[in-house]
Parts: C-alpha cells; sequence; structure tokens
C-alpha cells in the first residue's frame, strides 16, 4: 500500500473502497461535506448505502474499474480510502495500486483528519459507540460546536456524522476508536475512554496479551496535557498522561450509587468524592449503560460542562440504532434489537432485558458473526445465551471471513442449556415465531440479522 504525505487540500475526489461500513460512510460523509466529489464500493446494498447515494454520494456495487468515473482517474487530485474487510483479489483495489494513486486505511484518515483538533476518544471492547454518541450529544445539546464520527447511527440526529464549524483548534472532534486492526494506534487524542478490554479480534492480535499491550500503547498516545478515563481494574499500565478510573460502584474516582429503575427508567447518582449529582436520569437500559454514562460524564466535565448541562443532554438522549433499539412497545409484546456479538454484549443486554421486564419469558435469535470469534468464544456465547428462556441460533455471518471446518453455531447451541433451543435458517425465522408469538423478543448479532427487523415488527405488530 502506498505510503505518501497526503495534503487534503489538494485532493478533489474520494473514492471508499467499502463505502458502506458504519465508520467509512462517516468519513465519506465528511468528505462530501467539505465539497470534494465523493464515490465508492460496496458489496451490499443496504439502507444506509441507499442514505448516501440519497445524499448524493455515487455507491457502486459492482467490482469493475473500468467503469470507475473519470472522476476519479487523477492520482494526484485523488485519493482511495480502504476499509480492512476488502479481500486482497478486489479488481478495484488493483486498479488504484497498479496506476500509483494514494490509498489510506480508515483509521489513517481519521488520524490526520484529529490531529488538528481537541479529540476525545473512545475504545474499548464494547461501550464504545453509545459512550462516543453520548459524549457528542451532551456537547451538541449544551451548544458546543463539535464534529463526531461515530461507530452507529444516533438516534438523536439520524447519522454516524455530526458536523461542527472546526474553525479553529479548540474545536472539539469526538471518534470512536477502533481497536480492529490496531486502527486507533492512528490517533493522539486529548481525552481518550478505555470502557474494556475483553479479548476480542484474536485473528488480528494472536493472543489475548497482545490485545491488551496494544490498548496500553493507545493510552500511552493520549496527550501529556490530556486526561485518560479508564473503567477501574483495566490492565492500563503507566500512562505520561493524568489518568482517572471510573466503576458502576465505588470505590473509584468517580462512580454511581443509588441506581433504581423507573417507569423503565435508570436513576443514579453520580460522584467523584468531592461533587455530587444527584437523580440524574437516562433513557438507556441496563446497568452497564449507567457504567457508560459515568464515563461520558467524566469526558464532558473535562472540556468544562455544567451539571445543568449535563443533567438535561443525559435525559434527552435517545441512544443508538441497534443498541438495545425498540422496534415494538406495548402492554402484549415488547421487541428490541441489538448489535450485540460478543459474548459480555450478550449477557449485558438480555441481563438488561430481565431487570426491566422482570418475571416475562425472554426469547432471543442470535446470528454469531465471524468462524474466528464463535471458536475463540464458544464457551462464553453459550453460557450468556443460556440467561435466555428460548433461544433461535442462526447460522455464522462470515463477514470477511471463509470457513473454518468443524466451525458451526452447533458448536454453540450443544452447549446453552436454555429449556427450550432451536436452529433455523434466516429465511424461516419469521413463521416460526408467527407460530410460536414471543413475549419479549430480542434478535441479536452484527451480521446481516438486521434484515430482519423489518417483517419481525410488522408480524408482531398485526399479531
Amino acid at each position: 500500500m502506498m505510503r505518501r504525505t497526503i495534503d487534503f487540500n489538494q485532493i478533489n475526489s474520494v473514492y471508499f473502497l467499502g463505502i458502506g461500513g458504519i465508520g467509512m460512510s462517516a468519513i465519506a460523509r465528511f468528505f462530501k461535506s467539505q465539497g470534494k466529489v465523493v464515490a465508492g464500493y460496496d458489496k451490499t446494498r443496504t439502507p444506509l448505502t441507499d442514505e448516501l447515494t440519497a445524499e448524493g454520494i455515487d455507491v457502486r456495487y459492482v467490482d469493475d474499474p473500468t467503469t470507475i468515473h473519470e472522476f476519479f482517474s487523477d492520482p494526484s487530485s485523488t485519493l482511495v480510502v480502504l476499509t480492512p474487510a476488502i479481500p486482497k483479489d478486489h479488481q478495484e483495489w488493483a486498479h488504484f495500486l497498479k496506476n500509483d494513486f494514494p490509498i489510506l486505511k480508515r483509521s489513517e484518515v481519521l488520524g490526520i483528519i484529529t490531529a488538528n483538533f481537541f479529540t476525545i476518544a473512545v475504545a474499548g471492547t464494547h461501550g464504545k459507540t453509545t459512550t462516543s454518541t453520548l459524549i457528542a450529544h451532551l456537547l451538541k445539546d449544551a451548544g458546543i460546536d463539535c464534529t463526531a464520527f461515530l461507530g452507529g447511527i444516533s438516534k438523536n440526529y439520524k447519522t454516524n456524522l455530526l458536523l461542527g464549524s472546526a474553525q479553529d483548534g479548540r474545536h472539539i472532534v469526538v471518534v470512536e476508536a477502533d481497536e480492529y486492526d490496531r486502527s486507533f494506534l492512528t490517533l493522539f487524542p486529548d481525552v481518550a475512554i478505555i470502557t474494556s478490554m475483553d479479548p476480542d479480534h484474536l485473528d488480528i492480535y494472536g493472543s489475548e496479551e497482545e490485545m491488551k499491550e496494544t490498548y496500553r500503547r493507545f493510552a500511552g498516545q493520549v496527550k501529556t496535557s490530556g486526561q485518560l478515563i479508564y473503567k477501574k481494574g483495566l490492565p492500563i499500565g503507566l500512562v505520561p498522561a493524568p489518568a482517572i478510573d471510573y466503576s458502576l460502584y465505588g470505590p473509584a474516582d468517580q462512580y454511581a450509587s443509588a441506581i433504581v429503575i423507573r417507569d423503565h427508567q435508570y436513576r443514579f447518582d453520580w460522584t467523584n468524592g468531592q461533587d455530587t449529582y444527584f437523580d440524574l436520569t437516562t433513557q438507556l437500559p441496563g446497568q452497564h449503560n449507567v457504567e457508560n454514562a459515568i464515563a461520558a460524564i467524566a469526558a464532558v466535565r473535562a472540556v468544562g460542562l455544567t451539571e445543568s448541562a449535563i443533567r438535561k443532554g443525559l435525559a434527552s438522549y435517545t441512544g443508538v440504532r441497534r443498541r438495545f433499539d425498540y422496534q415494538v412497545r406495548s402492554a402484549e409484546h415488547i421487541y428490541i434489537d441489538d448489535y450485540a456479538h460478543h459474548p459480555e454484549e450478550l449477557r449485558a443486554c438480555i441481563a438488561s432485558a430481565r431487570d426491566l421486564y422482570p418475571g416475562r419469558a425472554i426469547t432471543g435469535i442470535f446470528q454469531p458473526h465471524l468462524f474466528t470469534r464463535t471458536r475463540d468464544f464458544v464457551d462464553g456465547f453459550a453460557k450468556s445465551l443460556s440467561m435466555l428462556d428460548r433461544l433461535i441460533l442462526l447460522d455464522i455471518y462470515p463477514a470477511r471471513e471463509l470457513p473454518i471446518p468443524g466451525v458451526t453455531s452447533n458448536m454453540i447451541f450443544e452447549k446453552v442449556s436454555s429449556p427450550t433451543k432451536v436452529l433455523l435458517k434466516k429465511e424461516d425465522v419469521v413463521n416460526y415465531l408467527r407460530n410460536e408469538p414471543p413475549d419479549v423478543l430480542l434478535t441479536l448479532g452484527a451480521g446481516d440479522i438486521d434484515q430482519l427487523v423489518d417483517p419481525i415488527r410488522e408480524m408482531i405488530s398485526n399479531t
């Protein structure tokens, strides 16, 4: 891959290989807002790619370099942005390489964009999308100008990119710092949060210890004038920046107390041992999201937000699409869609449903994501899914991977102890649910299980 100095002012057009990804599409929208000609390839048409098309971005679904528009023919004025998910034999990628186009990974572009601004970066195996989106909302709601590159679609703003004026160095940029492919090592933030370091992406890192070491490198990249905020107990090691820890419960530098559920909403007190904010309200479900809120409060206090601004913004934050995302919410039926694809995320989502709907039968439809993740965490998946009253398990969604002999959904299925469990093809799910109507239903996974959301919602609404 080419390595060269890129001056974005000299770039007139930007072509994205994998434009439909949640992180790639945010950067595509950013360049479009800067007046660049933007286009790109993706394998699959989705609602998100349709949104990009409606915004004037040309999205193509055929890997054919001979049909790329002439706007993207000049290596001196065209930047190519690459997602790691693009296969090595991709013809358009080979075309750009052969013709000496500047090619950067998404993470490298994000590093260049954020380098000149005050940056708040949120990392972690889970919790980073909700926490970064909450931080961006707290700032926007308080009238503080910021730009945010988010790893999900904000329900408050209906987008994964929030734009500010970016006219001076104090302008704040909020970014989700992705650990996949060590992407977050391109960032040198002023404020960084690390929410979790549970093992994941071991196909990239090789071992849990190597993954943790990479997180420690990220923590060490926080500016010495900045602040590191991390969940208490994480093996961060020594870092040059001032650091504080947080926890759901004390003792910690910042923590919550008096956590209660009232009218299906969480209320809690926040304290740092000196100041206390009493009876804060969040629409987010689950104690894990109370903990995410603690981290977000720490970050926005670091840039001067007041208690009243934090209280107002937290109460009005509605979350992220596909994060405990209510699809049906009636007296008869509850249907929630969630992106959970790691054992800990599954545990948190199912536990949240239990807390909010005690005594009700919970059905979960889970689509495992990646053969390697299934292989590496089969016991963890089985333990979390056994919290369900009924499990509907789908085939593994391969994403960027080729099959691994012997690795199937049945590995998880055999270990799950739920009283009712069934293996189904995705196309059979709606009819199965029609014959066995759920009380509380969760769809869970990061693959294409989201294609079931609309038909399931329609079926339940008409029941």
